[in-house]
């Protein structure tokens, strides 16, 4: 199977082209605007004439789309995430490979959920920020292309690599600096929200699943089960072998979910890692996401196999590192 693997050098795409090449029935192309891919090119500026060509020239069986931007404003997003896949869809349509498109999206689409609820794909999405917008507009394209195409939407992915500006990347960096100083109380806001969290190698899996499946339409990816931060982040203390005490404020006044509050004479900062009641989670999803996962067991054959403890541990192996 010739696969063609768009976004190789990102946090979820590395991980896919890791799986696919173990996988010795794949021959995989990594196509994307690092050094480490096979043909540098720039989805979101490139012309769909040109990847046209070179879809004519390689013949893939299957296109993974990893590519795409979490952060920036409005008009980035929106060409990293939207133009990008549109100038993939066209390109497809002209070529003449035929290939299936197994297309990467995420929670951020639907929006926030009723909590104690499961999001299932029929759910009308409500995106809460221009991140989510741009992604469902991609989504959408996908859609209706008329391409033999699948979106995963995934939900919150987790394990190695994961960045360190997300909500457990930040738990765990102020962990480190926490042991690192030997301070004995780490002061955290924001560990209310609850959230639905994958391993990033099982939604690897996913994606290998997907290529070789006929599932179209929409498809969740993740666990079935919303954790909450707060005990996402004992969990991490466990692992880390943190002796201290996790502390939990309530997030000040004017204060959105990028910033720690300055330190003042009562001692540590306190480290703002998600959203707290009445303040915005960075991913617009509100206090809670849990999906729905049936699609995925029943279309795929798929379910989450990596424990959060796992993932979680891995997480502090790198932060760990850092010391």
């Amino acid at each position: 199977m010739r696969v063609l693997l768009l976004g190789s050098g990102g946090y979820l795409g590395r991980y896919v082209a890791e799986h696919l090449l173990a996988d010795p029935a794949v021959q995989l192309t990594a196509l994307g605007r690092g050094d480490d891919a096979d043909v540098r090119f720039d989805l979101s500026s490139g012309s769909p004439g040109a990847l046209t060509r070179f879809l004519n020239a390689v013949h893939p069986g299957v296109v993974i789309n990893c590519a795409g931007a979490t952060r920036g404003g409005a008009r980035e997003l929106t060409r990293q995430n939207t133009v990008a896949v549109a100038t993939i869809c066209e390109s497809l349509r002209r070529s003449g490979c035929g290939a299936r498109l197994v297309q990467l999206g995420c929670s951020s689409e639907y929006g926030p959920s009723q909590p104690g609820s499961s999001t299932a794909e029929d759910a009308v999405p409500r995106p809460g920020g221009p991140y989510g917008v741009s992604k469902l507009a991609a989504t959408e394209l996908v859609l209706g292309s008329g391409l033999d195409a699948v979106v995963l939407r995934v939900f919150s992915p987790v394990g190695p690599g994961t960045p360190a500006g997300s909500p457990l990347g930040r738990l765990a960096e102020a962990m480190r600096r926490a042991m690192q100083a030997g301070d004995g109380e780490l002061k955290l806001s924001g560990l209310g929200v609850q959230r639905d969290f994958v391993d990033v190698r099982d939604v690897a899996r996913a994606v290998h699943a997907a290529s070789l499946s006929a599932a179209q339409g929409v498809v969740n990816i993740g666990s079935g089960r919303a954790v909450r931060l707060r005990d996402a982040a004992a969990v991490l203390a466990r692992v880390a072998g943190f002796g201290g005490t996790l502390h939990e404020v309530d997030a000040p006044p004017g204060r959105g979910p990028h910033h720690a509050v300055v330190p003042g004479p009562a001692g540590p900062p306190v480290e703002h890692v998600g959203g707290a009641a009445g303040y915005p989670y960075p991913d617009g999803c509100g206090s809670w996401q849990q999906a729905d996962v049936r699609t995925a067991r029943d279309r795929l054959g798929w379910r989450s196999r990596i424990a959060l403890e796992e993932s979680l541990a891995d997480i502090w192996m790198e932060a760990a590192c850092r010391i």
